[in-house]
């Protein structure tokens, strides 16, 4: 089961928080807090699967995450795209491969809805983001994974907000981060708003 999926920004700002697991209010802020430290302090050469922080490690599922049996977070996981790091939590029986994938189908379907996605789209149009996600994950469990089904289903429910054409105002060198031709790697044009 996945407990949580959090996406933060290179300032440890959060700029999404899903948790699948009930978790007590007044330890999300510091979970967050030790998650970023963790990742955000890591060499781009290190792995990509981390030891739980200390506030789940050292805690157990009636104090803080309230969930059934076999269902306390053992795993956290994270990729780094552009200025932006994905992060999922999850308990033993999920593959943290299989995670990391899971992880990458995000990022290419929010490439794919918002065609050369920047951080300014998740924060702007956070439905969308929402949406993507809700369309993979219900209750902490994968429903699906195929990036076309995804997308479709997505803008089939009109989650996707439009952006205007951009208008060539300069240099075009920018803050896309896009996967491939022109999203969260690619260094695309800069968005200029709704």
């Amino acid at each position: 089961m996945i407990n949580a999926v959090l996406v933060f920004n290179n300032n440890g700002q959060p700029r999404l928080t899903k948790f699948y697991s009930q978790i007590d209010v007044s330890l999300q802020q510091k979970l967050l807090t030790q998650i970023f430290s963790l990742v955000s302090n890591r060499p781009a050469s290190a792995c990509n699967f981390l030891p739980l922080p200390p506030l789940l490690a050292g805690s157990s599922s009636s104090t803080s995450w309230n969930t059934s049996a076999g269902d306390e977070p053992t795993t956290l996981l994270y990729r780094h795209y552009a200025t932006l790091y994905f992060i999922v939590i999850s308990d033993s029986l999920e593959s943290p491969l299989g995670l990391l994938d899971l992880i990458q189908v995000f990022v290419q379907a929010l490439d794919a809805l918002f065609e050369n996605v920047c951080e300014l789209d998740l924060i702007f149009n956070f439905e969308t983001l929402h949406a993507t996600l809700e369309e993979m994950i219900i209750g902490g469990c994968v429903v699906e994974t195929d990036l076309g089904k995804i997308v479709k289903a997505v803008r089939d429910a009109g989650k996707v907000a439009k952006r205007p054409k951009e208008r060539s105002v300069g240099g075009g060198g920018g803050s896309g981060m896009g996967m491939g031709r022109g999203g969260f790697m690619s260094g695309g044009d800069v968005w200029t708003g709704r």
